[in-house]
Formats: C-alpha cells, structure tokens, sequence
C-alpha cells in the first residue's frame, strides 16, 4: 500500500518543488503548455522542466534527465510517449520522489500492449511507494495562495474557493472549469484521475475529507474503482460535510446471465445500484452538470437547513408557481402561513396580494415591502428556510432588492436564497448577494434544486444512527449443505437444500418433504395437511412455474393424483433433459402478501440485497430497490418504505397491515448471509408470505446459485439423478425434512 492510498496525498497537492518531464518550447505542444501554465499560475515553489532536447524552457534551465535535476521533486508530471512512462517512473523512485501524475496515454484505454504498459506503471508506483495520478488525465490544481498550482491544460488558476473537483473526465475538466468561472464558483483543489491506476475517487475523497480547505466534494464518475470502498469512504466524509456527484456511463455492471429473478433485476438496474450505493453514504446525487453545481452553490455558501419548510415570496405570480412546482420534485413542503401572521403581512402589502405561499406582493412590490415580509416569514417557526424572487421593474431596482433581502435576513441562521432575473443586466447585484452568503439563481427551480439538496443533506446527517445486528447461525449446517453441493458440482442448490441454508440464518420456510413417488407425495401430503403445494426439484429448472413445475392449492389426494400426472406431462413436452431429482410437497401458506426478497454478488460492490413485491410479476413490474450489505436496521426500513407498493404492505380498504418487522428482520438476515458466505453468488426467496402484523413471514420458495469458485470440478457428475421417466421418479427420492 502506497502513501498514496492511505495519505493525506500532500505530495500531489503541496509539492514544495515540482519535475516537468516532458516539458517543451515546441508550441501547441502539452509539455509546452502545461509547464508554463505552472509558470503563470504564480506556483510558490520551485519547478525544473525534464527534457534532453532543450536547454531551456520558457526561459527556465532544461535538465536532459531526472537524474541530473539538482534535488530531488515532492512531484512529477510526466508528458513522455506511453513506452517511456515506467522508465521515468522508476528513475523518479529511487530519486526519492512520492508523487507522480501522468499525463501521457496510450495505455489501458487503448488496449492491447497499453494494458501491459499500465500495470509496469503500477508496479514501479507500488515498489517505490508513491502517489500515482492517471495516466490519461487532465492534471492537478491547488489554489491555495500558498501553493498556487496549476499543473492542467487549463490556461488559467481558477478563483480561490472551497469547493472541490473529481473528475474521470479529462475533456471534461476544461469546460468545467470555465462554467465554474462564469458562474462566480471557485475551487479549492481540482484533478482528473485518467485512467485510476492506482489513486482513485476513494482515495481522493478521504483525502479531500480531511483537506480543511474544502466545505464541499464534487465527482464526476463514470463507474468506481471498488463500490465496497466507496460505500466506506463515503460514509466516513458525509458525516462532516457533503459530497456531491454526477454519474453517466449507464452501461451495465456485469454482463454474465443471471439464473434468478434477482440477478436479472440486477442486472437490468444498474444504474439502480448506484442510487441506493449513494443513498446508503449519503452522497447526493445530480442529473446534470448545471445541477451538481447549483447544489454546490448552495453547500458552498455554508448554509444548512433544519427542515424542508420553505416560504418562497415573489413580486411575479408565474414564477412563484414555478417555484411551488418545482419543490414537490425535490421534496421541499410549502408550510401554510397561519392567520395572524397573514394578517400582519395584510398591514403592509397590497391588497391585491396573494398571502398563502408562496406570497406574490404583486409587481407593484416596494423595497421596504421586501425587506418586511421576509423578516416576518423568517422569523415564523413554520418556516425553515426562504426563496425570494424578484422580477425588478422601473420602481424596484436589483441593488435595492439586494439590500432590502441582506437587512430582512440579518443575523438569521435560517437559508435564505434569491432568483433576480429581467430584461436589463443583474450580475453587479447577483454579485452583491452572494458576496454576503446569499446564494442567487437565475430561474427558480435552480434554487429550489440546491434548497432540495440542503434538506436531503440535514435528513443524512441528523438520521438515527444504527449499527449492524448480527444475528445467531448454524454454521455447521451451512457448510454441511455446501459441501454437498460442491461434492455434487452443483450451480444451483436443490430447493430442500436452498430451505436447509435460510434455516440455518433463521429465515422460516414452509414445511415440506421430498417425494419421488406419487404414493411418496400422497402420504407427505396427508403429514403435511392439504391444502399442499407440489413443486419439480431441478438444478436445471430456473424458474419453476415457466415449465409447469408447480402445481398450488391441491386440497386432496385425488387432486394430488391429478396434480402429479400434469406436471409429469408438462415437465416431458417443455423440459425434456432437465435432471429430475424429486419432487418437493409444500405446505400451503394461507394467507398474506407475496414480496421478494434476494440477494446478488457484483464484482465491485459485494453483496447487494434486493427488496420488492414478489410473485411470478416480479420482472415485469420491476418495482424493487436495492442496498449494499452489510444492512443496518435503518436501511432495511428504508428499502421497504422506497417501494412504490409500500401503501398495500401497510393496508388498504380495511385489511389489516402487513407484519414489517419480519420483514425487516429477514432482510438483515439475508445481508449477513451475503456478508458471511462467499459461496452464493444469487439468492431468491419468492415469494415470501407476509402475514398481518404480528404473525410473521415464511419462505415459499427458495433458489440459491452458486459462485463458480465455490463448486467442485472433479465432482460434476457425482450424485446425480437418473433420468427416470417424467412423473415416475426412481423409489426411494423422497427424504422427510424437518420443519
């Protein structure tokens, strides 16, 4: 582990002298740019170009090689053809230098031999123990006076500010930093990763965490270097100030095929994924590059929000209604304001007024009516936070609303932010406001997007903090179960298999029993109790009731006989080489809702548990949500809650609610699971039955797929099944499981 994945990173952030390799006079070349971008940023320490084609650069004495540079440097920026790169690393290692940022590509975004050159860069970074930025990026910023350091293609320092900037984008960061400068945002620190060989997002963000310089984090992300750690990083950051982030590249995570519902629902909801990894870290997402930095507007102010109460006062009756739409899209509630002091601001305003809220003073609206209603709205215990909207008119100039908003406010803690907008040029007094910490928009569902993320970041951090529940296993029975599985070279566990494993985690299960006989069935049914359930035992069979391997509600043994002759029939004609090990007979759970609950292994975020109301709908509906195991009680409340069903778990028309504690319950048992055994690559339980509150839940049916790691090889053929004919399988099948 290097310096650079533990670190506070200071060696690429505060390098008290830097090493341009690569740098050049050849114009509109990189080397030649970003050296003198160093030069002109004013960087506070000292800067030697790297390159035996020059005997100066921009005037600055040129060094043929790294060894020959008078001191060793805190920092490399390499600019070298992708061949040479790990030479030059080497070099700088065992100079003694701790950080390097390639800007060179041509490596494993490119394929081919770049893959073989990038991992010989890692290796030499590891060996020598340094911080490696890139390669294939944009460079690195600090705009801390004391550094000043501009080591990107930009040709400018950005303004001092505390805001900082992730990017996996290198063409991104250009544009980015010109938006942040026409909309008056400044930077703390700025870099792009490039291709993350060895420092990633997750490093950065611990780092940037600590960095007491910077209020607010902003990524731009196209996937993650590892969910799990990012999942860590996260946590640990948002618990002190927010982060921020725009995700593109809706590509799917894996592509392998899954067996179970829920693999496929996984699969097909990537992007899913991420929002319920954000969700559990509490990083607040955007869905544009414009909103990212309107919620950094807002965070970068320093304000924060105790609630989502918020008055919005206007001189202009459309934009109030635009603000009033735009809150119930990011869960801002507009609190009614109560008769006294409606009656208060009548005193004042005009009698035209609209005094409910949002409050539209007419455009007839004076300064000192400004500066009034909103002391009043602020000073109202209802009122959390305020949005003021001015359309200036030939009686109400910007600069006079700009002071009437800065008076009314006065020492008050409460958010308030302000939307100027008309014909003539506002940007002196939209300067003028955020100058005194009022955040200004230009359209109101800007601000109500920043206020929205404000709300959600209190909501984080003022939740109730729960600890993972560990729960009680029989340990010995779920290695017992994989060992037979792995004997056999099974992929997917038997479901009286797959039953045994959610026993052992404490998950109820329907009673069954195996059968291979139709007498077999008959008598497990008659121990049992009709109604029962009459179910194929396959490991080839994903989906039971696709091939009519399932046959519900047979209420005696005539119906059995029945039951047992269709499925025979079925299982001949729509899966004819399919391994029939038995048949399992299931007692029939009477009553209650069917929800799902599973579980899928992905290779950057581990374990993920899936939540959603289940039946054979389930893929059609897609009405599911997803979060990272381990589950805390909280999110486990919060996956059920997120459903959009979650009104028929709670009871409609009279039916009694749902009981949600098993729920909960079994949903952190499932996430133990995923945590404590490696083996199950995808687990289904569908349904599971809720019963009312206070009676419980119960398994009905169960599918376990293993990882490929987990199984046996020489074992693939051992212990299976002959191929008997269909409905009459081999005596003897059958095994009387325990409840």
């Amino acid at each position: 582990m290097t310096v650079g994945r533990s670190g506070a990173l200071t060696e690429l952030f505060e390098p008290r002298s830097i090493a341009v390799i690569g740098a050049s006079n050849r114009p509109d070349s990189v080397g030649s740019a970003l050296f003198r971008n160093i030069l002109t940023s004013g960087y506070r320490g000292v800067v030697y170009p790297v390159n035996p084609g020059w005997k100066s650069v921009s005037g600055v004495r040129c060094y043929a090689t790294v060894n020959d540079l008078p001191e060793t440097p805190d920092l490399a920026i390499i600019i070298v053809p992708a061949a040479k790169v790990s030479k030059v690393a080497e070099a700088l290692g065992r100079r003694g230098t701790r950080g390097i940022v390639v800007i060179s590509a041509g490596f494993k975004e490119v394929g081919g031999a770049g893959v073989a050159l990038e991992a010989e860069l890692v290796r030499q970074a590891r060996k020598f123990r340094m911080s490696l930025i890139g390669p294939n990026c944009f460079g690195i910023l600090n705009t801390d006076p004391a550094v000043s350091l501009n080591a990107t293609f930009s040709d400018s320092l950005p303004a001092r500010g505390n805001i900082a900037f992730v990017s996996q984008s290198g063409a991104l960061c250009a544009g980015i930093l010109r938006y942040g400068a026409a909309e008056r945002i400044g930077f703390s620190r700025f870099l792009s990763v490039g291709n993350r060989a060895w420092v990633d997002e997750n490093d950065l963000l611990r780092s940037l965490g600590r960095d007491s310089a910077t209020k607010v984090i902003l990524l731009y992300i196209e996937s993650l270097a590892d969910g799990r750690r990012f999942l860590e990083a996260a946590r640990e950051v948002t618990e002190h100030k927010p982060v921020l982030v725009i995700k593109s590249g809706r590509s799917a995570i894996g592509e392998r095929a899954a067996r179970s519902h829920t693999g496929s629902l996984a699969n097909a909801a990537q992007d899913r994924l991420y929002d319920a990894l954000f969700e559990q870290s509490g990083v607040l997402r955007a869905e544009s590059i414009g909103e990212l930095f309107r919620m950094a507007k807002i965070f970068a102010s320093g304000l924060r929000v105790e609630g989502p109460q918020l008055a919005i006062l206007t001189n202009s009756g459309g934009p109030g209604i635009v603000a009033a739409d735009a809150c119930a899209r990011h869960g801002l509630e507009l609190p009614t304001i109560p008769a006294g002091p409606r009656k208060a601001l009548a005193e004042f305003l005009s009698p035209s007024s609209a005094l409910s809220n949002p409050i539209d003073m007419t455009a007839d609206a004076r300064p000192e009516q400004y500066r009034r209603a909103l002391e009043l709205l602020l000073s109202r215990p209802e009122v959390k936070a305020a949005l003021v909207i001015a359309t200036p008119t030939g009686t109400l100039s910007g600069r006079a609303v700009a002071e009437a908003i800065l008076a009314a406010r006065g020492g008050s803690a409460k958010p308030v932010t302000a939307c100027l907008f008309g014909l003539t040029d506002l940007a002196a007094d939209v300067s003028y406001l955020e100058e005194r910490g009022i955040p200004t928009f230009t359209f109101p569902e800007e601000a109500i997007a920043g206020l929205g993320s404000l709300s959600r970041y209190h909501s984080w951090w003022t939740r109730p903090r729960t600890q993972v529940r560990r729960f009680r296993v029989d340990h010995a029975a779920v290695r017992r179960t994989l060992r037979e599985a792995a004997a056999r070279g099974l992929s997917v566990l038997p479901e009286y298999a797959a039953r045994e494993l959610l026993r052992a985690y404490g998950i109820p299960v329907a009673g069954a029993e195996r059968a291979g006989t139709l007498d077999e069935a008959l008598r497990a049914a008659d121990r049992l109790g009709y109604p029962v359930a009459l179910k194929v035992a396959s490991p080839d069979i994903s989906h039971k009731t696709d091939v009519g391997g399932v046959a519900l509600a047979i209420d005696s043994p005539p119906r059995m006989r029945e039951a047992w002759a269709a499925m025979g029939r079925a299982l001949a004609q729509k899966a004819p080489k399919a391994r029939i090990e038995g048949f399992e007979v299931e007692a029939m759970v009477r009553s209650g809702k069917e929800v799902l609950i599973g579980l899928e292994r992905d290779p950057s975020f581990g374990p993920i548990v899936v939540f959603g109301m289940g039946g054979i709908y389930v893929e059609v509906l897609r009405d599911v949500t997803f979060r990272l195991a381990p589950l805390r009680p909280l999110s486990a409340v919060h996956m059920v809650e997120s459903v959009r069903t979650f009104g028929l778990l709670k009871g409609v028309r009279g039916e009694p609610p749902s009981d949600l504690e098993s729920i909960y319950e079994i949903l952190e048992r499932v996430s133990q699971l995923g945590v404590e055994v490696p083996e199950v690559a995808e687990l289904d339980i569908n349904p599971l039955i809720v019963r009312a509150a206070g009676q419980g839940a119960v398994a009905v049916d169960a599918r376990v797929v293993l990882a490929p790691s987990s199984r046996s090889a020489s074992a693939t053929s051992a212990g299976r099944s002959s191929s008997a004919p269909r409905g009459t399988p081999a005596p003897g099948a059958a095994r009387r499981r325990r409840r």
